[in-house]
């Protein structure tokens, strides 16, 4: 089942996506459930959202794909590398990346799988780890590259606003083991690999995480990035394509300069 958040007559709504048309839900899915309020609304006549705004955290994870490893110039680590993001960094479909070109030289695309939290999560074992997710979608861990190069944490070069766009839509029936991530921009592949080539799985992730903070329902996991990471330039545009999820679109245009 996919469930996008959308605004459509000056309001913002939840609601499943059914054969080009979505079913109203009567609020967020993740706390209210699937009740519906028996309108429906035209795929065409809505604009999507991120289907989901972290009230606490975005985790990501670093260098899960031993070929982008290499591309970083290292060995993938035998643990999950955590870092956090701003959740003021979530922009949704067709929205804007902007690159803080006052400040960074080199704006880069890193298109991922994104899991959802549904449930309150602490200390979770990898075997149950999957229950507590809501469901999956796309995402893209933008990334001031010479930032994070200097910086030498990443912080700064990975919490821009808009440098974490997510969506179409979550997809509550997913098997992250026979799907496939593909990164485009303006229709040239840079990215492609079949999700069973990250070496922490979705669930490994979820139990090392929770073994230091609290996982909250709405936050979102970041799953890491196949190597192919490029360059943005000022008109391009970005698609991050999860098989069975969607296609997750955004332009790229350059920050106004300051008054």
């Amino acid at each position: 089942m996919k469930i996008a958040r959308f605004s459509h007559d000056d309001g913002i709504h939840f609601g499943i996506l059914d054969e080009g048309e979505l079913v109203v839900l009567a609020g967020d899915p993740m706390f209210a459930g699937y009740e519906t309020t028996g309108e429906r609304v035209p795929l065409a006549d809505a604009a999507l959202l991120a289907p989901v705004i972290p009230r606490s955290k975005v985790v990501c994870v670093g260098k899960n794909y031993h070929e982008h490893a290499k591309e970083m110039g290292g060995e993938a680590p035998a643990e999950p590398l955590l870092f956090l993001k701003p959740n003021t960094a979530v922009v949704g479909p067709g929205d804007s990346i902007v690159r803080p070109v006052s400040l960074s030289d080199r704006t880069e695309h890193e298109g991922e799988l994104v899991a959802v939290i549904g449930r309150i999560a602490k200390n979770v074992a990898a075997e149950d780890a999957l229950d507590y997710v809501f469901g999956y979608t796309v995402g893209n861990d933008v990334t001031a590259r010479d930032l994070q190069r200097r910086d030498g944490q990443w912080s700064r070069a990975k919490g821009f606003d808009t440098f974490c766009p997510l969506g179409p839509v979550i997809e509550t029936e997913f098997d992250a083991t026979s799907a496939t991530i593909e990164t485009r921009v303006d229709g040239e592949v840079r990215q492609h690999a079949p999700l069973s080539d990250m070496i922490h799985s979705v669930a490994e992730i979820i139990a090392y995480a929770s073994a230091v903070f609290t996982l909250l329902p709405g936050d979102v996991i970041m799953t890491g990035t196949p190597a192919g990471v490029g360059e943005l330039v000022a008109g391009d545009t970005v698609e991050v394509e999860v098989s069975g999820i969607g296609v997750l679109r955004n332009p790229v245009r350059d920050a106004l300069p300051q008054p």
